[in-house]
């Protein structure tokens, strides 16, 4: 098999977790600075420019993501239909330059700064809510026990504990 028929098949038919990898757009100029990396996976929330098409120049906010199509719809980018319906226009990820990232994911920031991811996601808010369930917890197992009671002989007597 020819190697670009190869090559074409590993692209088109790759799974949905390696075409995510392929979701890759090049980083602007000040931000290959910042962070030493020339592309950077797609998100949604990420400003982006147009180099290449009939939308060149347009800026916007990415809205969605297809993995099928390889590309990403922009906010702002839309086609008319002729009865007067407008659409999404989605625009392959190599004819894009990422203006500013969406810093939501402090994961994705770590791994841009080559800082310990891992160390990032442990700092996470969802932690901080298991520390505030912990003490109601503890309420719970401190509860009061009353006083032993044993029969002796058809006589109720109450005996404390000696602690």
């Amino acid at each position: 098999m020819k190697p670009t028929k190869m090559r074409n098949r590993q692209i088109y038919q790759a799974t949905l977790q390696t075409r995510s990898k392929q979701m890759g757009s090049a980083l602007s100029k000040d931000l290959h600075k910042k962070y030493g990396k020339r592309s950077v996976r797609v998100i949604t929330g990420d400003n982006v420019t147009i180099l290449r098409g009939e939308f060149k120049g347009v800026d916007g906010k990415v809205t969605q993501i297809s993995t099928q199509k390889n590309s990403v719809a922009i906010d702002g980018v839309k086609k008319e239909k002729t009865k007067g319906e407008k659409f999404d226009v989605y625009i392959h990820t190599s004819n894009l330059v990422v203006t500013s990232l969406n810093s939501s994911d402090k994961w994705r920031i770590a791994k841009l700064e080559g800082k310990d991811a891992k160390k990032q996601s442990k700092e996470t808010p969802a932690k901080e809510v298991k520390k505030q369930v912990a003490p109601k917890e503890t309420k719970v197992a401190k509860k009061v026990e009353a006083p032993k009671e044993t029969k002796v002989a058809s006589k109720t007597v109450k005996k404390e504990d000696e602690n």
